[in-house]
């Protein structure tokens, strides 16, 4: 039997059990309501899923959008595919089809088989054998006056706090940390485009047949507002895909001709065929690997709402077990999926990260958050298709506003016997050498602005007897420095933190046992970070009471720590967070149409402290100041001793920069200029 129809038969007989018993029954297609009595046809598959009659017509697929049992009946007639098609690829060949679109008028739909038309591609020149004919870039000479400037001298800052004060002179202690935070340079409020680093932004749309009307028109909308906001310096390519891939613009600087160019390529996107994923991001890092010439900031930004359909086979089996990554996986460029380089090209390959983007419920968010996270980029869940362009607005907020490169955060033992155990980096590598004197965590990019924030977990031991002075003695626990590359000067900082001391009295006072709430506050970050990460896992194998189970107890658990009795912000956010997860998790159903994908945009957004969107909160977006709501914070706010990360916590949701904030701002005042404020 096929692999995947063994997990279709698998998923059918899940959902069956679950779905029937849910309270609240949305249509797999557009989220709404499908109960009765509203005055619409409800189609209810034999998987057990519900769906509005109409969106299933418009939909024109045997495939559930839900659970991915294809039908054997459906109430409209499907042509069968053509002799001539590829039967290795026989749905791609199927979705060239797309059906006629039927106004969801209040009078009853017709009940006669939908018109079927194949839509016509725009005449297009052939594309060239090596995509080495991007344009060049313009040398730019720095002002040695703009170095000489505020903007030019700021550098990384480093902070450096304790978990206690204090540790008794007699006491030995196997596991006590310190936070180490960085936080990136600002750039100025009139900062223009020759004062941060230019990008080569690849852009790689699903243009499937799934696609078709206002969805691909949103994100036509959401691509033009990109290109209105990059810089003459910047380049950008357009690449598209459905069951072929096409490079539509090659890289070009967006001066006024080239938006042009770039708007004319975009507007000329024409939604048919299947979901080729793995062509898609195949053209995309071509363009890059193939390019003469490079900006210093370099990323892909991947946008599909559908299962791959092309790259199934009896060999290369669709879904792998317990969640985990489609095998598909593998045949992508080792560029953005490093696990697929050889054991001779490790050092040779470029990574370029992929900011992957989840469009509605049918999307792949397995699959996106596994190319996401391995090339070091995002995933976010856009559940709403209003929301695209304010999703695309905060992802190119950080991305054109990177300041430094090739982070790297050093810590090392500064007395004897002090030594480092673990780094949880998340993402981000991090190695402990030298019998555990010396850390390093490679941090990478950082955009202006933008903090990180890491727990140095040590063991330390007792103050030799005949050393022990009264109310006198310290120990110095680290040395901490971070090196990294000016994107401007390219020239290599390097900066110093203070050194990390503690007391260590003979005997400790009561605030010597004090617990510093900025360490409190980043240990909650990464227990809920676990704790999402655990729950998801335990949701993929069909146990989503334990999940919801493990998530309620760890809310419990974090309201009841000193930084949350304290009223911090940001944990307030993850307790949000968190509630919000458990809440998606309610049944198999919901899960499946957008707990998973939620909680994988969580998972991505803590891994590496960077805003991504979520559901409904677009990173960077104000939350309402009068209501608590995901994403937001109000009452008493604990200002963070670090860099003031709560408070921005508080008001725009975790991880989120202030250009990141101005993009999504500046989209959503474009929206309500032109009417198309999101619901």
């Amino acid at each position: 039997m096929h692999p995947r129809t063994r997990r279709s038969q698998a998923v059918n007989k899940n959902t069956a059990m679950t779905s029937s018993s849910a309270d609240d029954k949305t249509c797999g297609v557009c989220l709404g309501s499908v109960a009765s009595g509203q005055g619409q046809a409800i189609f209810t598959a034999e998987c057990s899923h519900s769906f509005h009659f109409t969106c299933i017509v418009r939909r024109g697929s045997r495939l559930c959008p839900v659970c991915n049992v294809q039908w054997n009946h459906l109430p409209f007639n499907v042509p069968t595919p053509s002799t001539d098609i590829d039967p290795s690829n026989a749905f791609c060949g199927l979705s060239n089809y797309i059906p006629f679109s039927f106004s969801m008028f209040p009078t009853p739909v017709p009940q006669f088989p939908p018109v079927f038309t194949r839509v016509s591609q725009p005449t297009l020149p052939p594309e060239p054998h090596q995509f080495s004919d991007d344009e060049p870039l313009i040398a730019v000479t720095a002002d040695p006056t703009s170095l000489a400037s505020p903007v030019g001298l700021q550098k990384v800052t480093i902070k450096a706090v304790p978990e206690r004060p204090a540790i008794a002179a007699s006491e030995s202690v196997s596991l006590f940390t310190v936070l180490v935070g960085l936080k990136a340079p600002s750039l100025s409020n009139d900062a223009g485009f020759a004062q941060r680093a230019p990008i080569d932004l690849v852009t790689v749309l699903d243009v499937s047949g799934s696609m078709l009307g206002s969805k691909l028109d949103l994100v036509k909308r959401a691509v033009n507002f990109v290109i209105d906001n990059l810089g003459p310096l910047d380049r950008l390519s357009v690449v598209s895909f459905a069951t072929q891939a096409r490079r539509m613009l090659p890289l070009r600087r967006m001066t006024e001709n080239g938006r042009e160019d770039a708007k004319r390529a975009v507007n000329a996107l024409v939604a048919s065929g299947g979901t080729n994923i793995v062509e898609g991001l195949k053209k995309g890092v071509r363009v890059l690997e193939e390019r003469r010439h490079k900006n210093p900031v370099t990323s892909i930004i991947f946008l599909s709402d559908g299962n791959d359909t092309c790259n199934h086979s009896s060999v290369i089996p669709r879904f792998s077990s317990s969640g985990e990554a489609p095998e598909y996986l593998r045949l992508l460029p080792a560029s953005i999926c490093p696990a697929n380089r050889g054991p001779d090209d490790m050092q040779q390959v470029e990574t370029f990260p992929v900011h992957s983007f989840g469009f509605g419920s049918d999307h792949d968010p397995i699959a996106m958050h596994s190319i996401s996270d391995a090339s070091g980029g995002t995933f976010s869940f856009i559940e709403s298709y209003e929301m695209v362009q304010d999703a695309f607005a905060g992802c190119i907020g950080g991305l054109l506003s990177v300041v430094t490169q090739d982070v790297l955060l050093m810590v090392r033992s500064a007395s004897h016997g002090v030594e480092i155990q673990t780094i949880p980096s998340g993402r981000y590598a991090s190695e402990i050498s030298n019998q555990g004197s010396q850390g390093v965590v490679k941090v990478g990019e950082l955009y202006a602005d933008e903090e990180k924030e890491f727990l140095i977990n040590l063991s330390i031991p007792a103050v030799p007897i005949d050393e022990r002075e009264e109310n006198e003695r310290k120990t110095t626990l680290l040395d901490i420095t971070c090196s990294y590359k000016d994107v401007m000067s390219k020239e290599i900082a390097q900066v110093e933190g203070d050194l990390v001391e503690i007391q260590r009295p003979i005997s400790l006072s009561p605030s010597d046992m004090m617990v510093n709430l900025d360490v409190d506050r980043q240990k909650n970050r990464l227990r809920a970070a676990e704790s999402i990460a655990e729950a998801q896992q335990m949701a993929e194998t069909g146990n989503l009471i334990g999940a919801r189970d493990l998530l309620a107890r760890r809310r419990t658990d974090l309201l009841a720590t000193a930084s949350a009795q304290a009223g911090d912000g940001l944990c307030m956010w993850l307790e949000a967070d968190m509630k919000e997860t458990e809440r998606r998790m309610g049944n198999q159903q919901l899960y499946q149409q957008a707990g998973r994908a939620f909680a994988l945009s969580g998972m991505s957004s803590h891994a590496s402290q960077r805003a991504t969107t979520r559901g409904k909160m677009v990173a960077g977006a104000k939350a309402p100041s009068e209501s608590f709501s995901f994403g937001a914070a109000t009452g008493s706010v604990a200002q963070s001793a670090a860099f003031g990360s709560v408070a921005r916590s508080a008001a725009f949701g975790a991880y989120a920069t202030p250009n990141m904030a101005n993009m999504v701002s500046k989209s959503q005042q474009l929206n309500k200029t032109e009417g198309n404020t999101p619901n």
